[in-house]
């Protein structure tokens, strides 16, 4: 029996990619007229015919949901991973994991596997720069996706994203940490050019300028060795710290009690996040607590509603946070 044309013969055909061919295929705007008309014209003469109700019924019978997370190593995002995947095993969805480990190629190839899989649905928490294919990508998939924590460059509002207000946790801290008595209060971690940090880093510019003080800007580190390393670059008047996330806030803590600076009476700190282990260290960490828990549960129902009810979620969603005080900025009694 000749075997079935397939998509890959209508791109070899046609001279282009898999993913081009998914484009034309889903009559999508971003490919242009020649490409299209070339990939038309693969398809009559390789006698390929695109049987959409059936790739419709693959998508929503599949049963499977693909979750791309930029770093599985950040007890924030396995905590989103693992919420969302309970709350979609509940309703009889298993979910695709995978790890980008914040390299953009990386995602686009999780991505296009999982399309390929026959994914129903795709939640993707961003690696930073420039995505790639990613967009064409979901585009040609046409199905629900969901973007969190960080927007993929130029996706605008075609994706729905859902993220948490970290300017006002970012002030809230800031006016904690001044409230203290701390005067000479520096800002610690990410990368200047990020909107997350733009973003985590708005509400403590705003402070800082209503009370009339110096704005001390350290941007860099994101990780927790990253966090310990800068404790040697701290100026050593500098009396409290925001930090960019927790990692970072821990690993300076480490390196401050290699320094011989006491935290919580030489000097203040406070995280962003929320992660368990602010708990288990002495003195406890404040932090900015964002809670993932039930954001990835609430993430994981707008996608389960969009599936069931095609009931799309708004363009942007940001969630509460709250400032968790502790020894770490209280004080160590």
């Amino acid at each position: 029996m000749k075997r079935r044309p397939t998509i890959l013969d209508v791109a070899q055909a046609a001279g282009v990619s898999k993913s081009t061919v998914s484009l034309v295929l889903q009559g999508s705007e971003l490919v242009r007229d020649e490409t299209n008309k070339a990939v038309r014209e693969a398809m009559v003469k390789v006698g390929y015919v695109y049987n959409r109700a059936a790739a419709n019924l693959r998508s929503a019978q599949t049963g499977l949901i693909g979750l791309v997370i930029n770093d599985l190593r950040n007890p924030f995002f396995t905590e989103l991973a693992t919420t969302m995947q309970m709350r979609l095993a509940e309703k009889g969805y298993a979910t695709v994991i995978g790890h980008s480990d914040e390299d953009p190629a990386r995602q686009a190839q999780l991505v296009q596997s999982m399309i390929e899989h026959g994914v129903a649905g795709l939640v993707i928490s961003p690696t930073f720069g420039d995505p790639g294919p990613v967009l064409s990508q979901l585009a040609a998939a046409g199905i629900p996706a969901l973007q969190v924590l960080r927007q993929i460059e130029r996706s605008g509002a075609d994706i729905p994203f859902a993220s948490f207000d970290y300017g006002a946790g970012g002030q809230a801290a800031t006016q904690h940490l001044l409230d203290m008595g701390a005067q000479r209060i520096a800002f610690l971690g990410g990368r200047a050019e990020r909107a997350i940090t733009i973003e985590r880093a708005s509400g403590y510019l705003k402070v800082i300028e209503k009370a009339g003080l110096e704005p001390r800007l350290m941007h860099g580190p994101i990780t927790r060795q990253e966090g310990r390393e800068a404790a040697d670059i701290l100026p050593d008047d500098v009396d409290a710290v925001l930090c960019f996330n927790d990692m970072v806030a821990l690993g300076l803590m480490n390196g401050l009690a290699r320094g011989k600076r006491r935290v919580g009476q030489d000097i203040r700190l406070v995280g962003f996040d929320g992660i368990a282990e602010c708990t288990e260290v002495w003195p406890a960490l404040s932090t900015v607590s964002c809670d993932i828990a039930r954001f990835g549960d609430d993430t994981a129902g707008r996608l389960l509603r969009w599936l069931a009810h095609d009931e799309m979620p708004p363009a942007e969603i940001r969630a509460p946070v709250s400032l968790i005080t502790r020894a770490s900025s209280l004080g160590v009694s």
